[in-house]
């Protein structure tokens, strides 16, 4: 045991403290990343209602439908929406047309063929 001051501490207080060092740590970081999460979800709400008003009802739904399939194309297709009608490049509202235009140039410039090479002895 060791004597600090007036109080003895034994091997117990010692884990009781370390535990509860730990608890409020693991607290801390509960905490952190609850809000982390918040902002995000604040930031994607603030996105989705800007691009309700950017885009046509079409080219909503086909957008929605790329997440479903590719979600971080549908991502790079979404910043880049509201990048082009911020700088106001192009009209709002966004039609089909637009965002398939935008689809096909950010896949092509993302997607990579599989190279398949076959060793010959």
């Amino acid at each position: 045991m060791l004597e600090m001051g007036c109080k003895t501490m034994s091997a117990d207080d010692y884990d009781d403290e370390e535990l509860a060092e730990i608890r409020r740590r693991r607290l801390e970081q509960y905490r952190e990343e609850a809000k982390r999460r918040e902002l995000q979800k604040q930031l994607e709400a603030q996105k989705q209602a800007l691009l309700r008003k950017l885009l046509t009802e079409k080219a909503r739904e086909r957008l929605n439908n790329v997440k479903l399939v590719k979600p971080d194309l549908a991502s790079l297709v979404e910043e880049q929406l509201i990048a082009l009608a911020q700088t106001g490049r192009v009209a709002v509202p966004i039609g089909e047309d637009t965002v398939k235009n935008i689809l096909a140039e950010l896949y092509s410039r993302t997607h990579r063929e599989p190279k398949i090479r076959f060793k010959r002895k």
